[in-house]
């Protein structure tokens, strides 16, 4: 629980980008020991408002008061002077260097011009130790499961004497276990008074981490209550603006044919015996831990990885895949977890991005006419409610990414693929267009016949998405749950 000394106060924050106001004068507290659940869709000016705690970007007009102390605007500096400390999602570490390296990253302790090992060692394990988290010193933190570098940050944070965090997206790429143990770090960081700002799309994890709920639409703050008192359709309506309509499931008949067959696949190290198949115009979700094995299935069935044994069919013809672009010319589309670095050209536009897997087709005498990729962009915009304002040259990298994953989706169906791999597909998207990406998903199988595999370590997503699901357990397949027998529990039981 909080106490009653604030930490932190903005009051009517405003922020301009070339004379459009993107935050309409936001108020944002924080006391010692409290956390702070910061949500709302992409867009909505999170980004905006903590990059402005943290001092990366000055308000245009507002008052920051930090310890009651008044200020216009913060740099980084300053920001860090007084214990404001940033955790993104993405890990900024040094992986060959090793714990207690990273703990005191940028500050080594030094007696006579050289480091004092032996005080950043037992300072290291002091921090850890307050954590209650048990790694060796010595280990190279590239050797530590994403969990256990995360807190890494953490434990970095609180060694330059944070009183505040702000968690972007923590747990966006933990398994179940690892996400309790940062619930834990966080309930011990409260008892030591430590404010925290969490942002997060994961609105199960509310209610289990925050005391109180902010909500930002359209660079306004549309609710702002204990946690206790809000319910998650109170969430969701906050951010949408309206109350969410059901995730719309489209009858679809049974499937008979088969297209993608796997019998008894192993990759020798990760997983084991994958016995499945996707008939066409069915979605089959495997669902399991990170690390579980998922996405290595499907790294191996598109070439990514290297097969031990076993045998993958193709609509009844025996299919090894030497290459992502062997798996390409059978019909067969991947779009990995991470989409703008493994997934997306970022500083290409969007309809060369959607346009790219169509080259040889789209190509006249070894050139694409910038026209044919317009007129895929227009087609599939319209089709799958894509906003990009600035039209099909609009690079990729500026889209919310909601609608970077819907270009993404899109360019796999103008390729015509007969199979869909999906891994994490809605990773970092906001809630109203994770429904949106859902429905996408599902009517497009309906209509084209596709079939979609997807990987994922999100219960909720498989719910919303699964005809069938597969729950992988250690590299092994343990439980199988077909359309309303797909539960939450369940797949939660069968994963552990």
């Amino acid at each position: 629980m909080s106490n009653s000394t604030e930490l932190i106060r903005l009051e009517g924050i405003k922020k301009s980008y070339n004379g459009v106001e993107v935050l309409h004068g936001v108020d944002l507290s924080v006391n010692a020991g409290e956390v702070v659940a910061l949500l709302g869709e992409n867009g909505a000016g999170k980004s905006t408002l903590v990059k402005i705690l943290a001092g990366d970007i000055s308000p245009t007009q507002g008052t920051i008061k930090i310890n009651g102390t008044e200020y216009s605007g913060l740099d980084v500096y300053g920001a860090r002077d007084l214990g404001i400390r940033m955790i993104f999602q993405e890990l900024n570490d040094a992986p060959s260097m090793s714990v207690a390296e990273n703990i005191f990253l940028g500050q080594w302790p030094t007696t006579g011009g050289k480091v004092a090992w032996k005080e950043l060692k037992a300072k290291a394990q002091d921090v850890l130790d307050r954590l209650e988290v048990n790694i060796p010193l010595d280990a190279e933190a590239g050797s530590l499961r994403v969990g256990e570098r995360q807190l890494l940050e953490i434990a970095r944070a609180l060694i330059q004497n944070a009183k505040i965090l702000v968690l972007d997206e923590p747990s966006a790429a933990l398994s179940n276990i690892e996400v309790e143990r940062l619930f834990s770090v966080m309930e011990q960081l409260k008892a030591q008074g430590v404010g925290m700002v969490y942002i997060t799309h994961r609105l199960d994890e509310v209610s289990r981490v925050a005391d109180r709920v902010q909500v930002l639409r359209d660079g306004n703050s549309v609710l702002s209550k204990d946690a206790k008192d809000v319910s998650r359709q109170d969430m969701v309506t906050a951010m949408l603006g309206h109350e969410a309509s059901g995730n719309t499931r489209p009858v679809v008949s049974k499937p008979n044919k088969v297209v993608l067959e796997i019998n008894n696949l192993s990759d020798g190290h990760v997983f084991r015996d994958i016995t499945l198949n996707v008939k066409e115009g069915e979605v089959v979700t495997l669902f399991g831990k990170i690390g579980s094995g998922t996405s290595e299935i499907l790294e191996s069935i598109f070439g990514l990885r290297d097969i031990a044994s076993g045998e993958i069919k193709i609509s009844g013809q025996i299919f090894t895949p030497e290459s992502p672009e062997d798996s390409t010319s059978r019909n067969i589309g991947y779009l990995p977890a991470d989409r703008q670095r493994l997934g997306s050209f970022a500083n290409r536009s969007v309809a060369e991005n959607l346009s790219v897997s169509s080259w040889g087709k789209m190509a006249k005498f070894g050139f694409v006419k910038k026209e044919s990729e317009e007129k895929a962009f227009g087609k599939w915009a319209e089709a799958l409610s894509i906003s990009a304002r600035r039209g099909p040259s609009q690079e990729i990298a500026t889209l919310s990414g909601g609608n970077q994953q819907k270009v993404l989706l899109g360019r796999w169906f103008e390729a015509q693929v007969n199979v869909l791999l999906l891994v994490e597909p809605t990773r970092g998207v906001d809630v109203g267009a994770r429904r949106d990406i859902y429905n996408i998903i599902r009517q497009q199988a309906k209509e084209s016949g596709v079939a979609v595999l997807v990987a994922t370590s999100d219960y909720e997503e498989v719910v919303l998405l699964a005809d069938r699901a597969l729950v992988i357990s250690r590299g092994e397949i343990s439980a199988e749950f077909t359309d309303e027998h797909v539960q939450a529990s369940d797949l939660i039981a069968a994963s552990s």
